[in-house]
């Protein structure tokens, strides 16, 4: 029955647009977990976590100005979807409560520190590998991609984490051994990442500056500089003037459906990762045709 359960639940998120889809281990994510963010945590009861992946970005959008890309939107609403999906699919069929884990979920340490890691349970489940970009996951087939969670008091077995990782890529490696660093060391306009590799061209060491990165892409964070130029207004109708101003409206807009994550990016260290931008299965519609044919 747990197999054929979790053959269904992956059958649904690959149906429903995932890439990727798997079950994480939850005793591991519990020796990982702090204390406090942990699956219990929020659902007593769990008794397993799924994980599903979508797509990131086109190959197109990598060669786009930093500051168009934070405007470009994602697809993490359609990992979001299909995980809220699941959860009502897995109540319906199998008579278990489920919830969808919410990716925002902030508590008191503040908002870089989530409730929940949507990243650990992806990494636990196979969906990606830690990479020497600021501890980014990637897949070897997907490359870059937007993880979601379920939680469910249904059991089901778990799968084993990725046994290879993609990263560093060969051409990484390459450019390593001539110059000591990676394209996402190299690239990275804060100098936020540094690591080593070792003799077999694997990773040694990860080290990720988290608050250079937070500094130099909140640069294009456009709403925190919109309400400074509001407030540093002279008066009343220079204020509504600035958050009033048509041209603001889609920022608004953003925030008020939870986007404003999309509004703080960077992306450089992911636009020269050869894993992220020539994945050679990134989309759902050659994933599909790739299963037909065997490749």
């Amino acid at each position: 029955m747990s197999q054929a359960a979790k053959d269904a639940i992956l059958d649904y998120c690959l149906g429903k647009g995932a890439l990727v889809a798997g079950v994480a281990d939850l005793d591991r994510i519990n020796e990982i977990a702090p204390e406090g963010h942990r699956p219990a945590d929020l659902m007593p009861r769990v008794k397993s976590v799924i994980s599903l992946g979508v797509g990131g970005q086109t190959q197109g959008a990598w060669s786009v100005p930093a500051k168009a890309m934070a405007y470009f939107g994602s697809t993490e609403t359609r990992a979001y979807g299909i995980a809220y999906g699941l959860a009502f699919m897995i109540e319906g069929r199998y008579r278990a409560r489920s919830i969808y884990c919410p990716p925002d979920l902030d508590n008191e340490e503040g908002p870089r520190v989530p409730l929940q890691s949507l990243k650990l349970h992806a990494e636990l489940a196979g969906l990606g590998a830690r990479s020497l970009a600021g501890d980014i996951l990637l897949h070897p087939d997907f490359g870059y991609m937007y993880y979601a969670s379920v939680f469910t008091e249904l059991a089901l077995p778990a799968d084993a984490p990725l046994a290879e990782n993609p990263c560093p890529a060969p051409s990484c490696v390459a450019l390593y051994r001539q110059q000591g660093v990676t394209p996402c060391m190299k690239y990275c306009p804060a100098q936020c990442l540094s690591g080593e590799i070792d003799d077999d061209g694997k990773q040694a060491e990860m080290r990720y500056e988290m608050w250079k990165c937070a500094e130099l892409s909140e640069q294009y964070e456009a709403l925190p500089r919109m309400l400074a130029d509001a407030m540093a207004a002279e008066d009343a109708d220079g204020r509504a003037d600035v958050l009033e101003d048509p041209d603001q409206s889609m920022l608004w807009y953003k925030m008020s459906v939870g986007s404003g994550g999309l509004l703080a990016q960077c992306f450089e260290c992911m636009r020269v990762c050869p894993v992220a931008t020539q994945a050679p299965l990134a989309d759902p519609i050659r994933r599909a045709e790739a299963k037909a044919t065997g490749e």
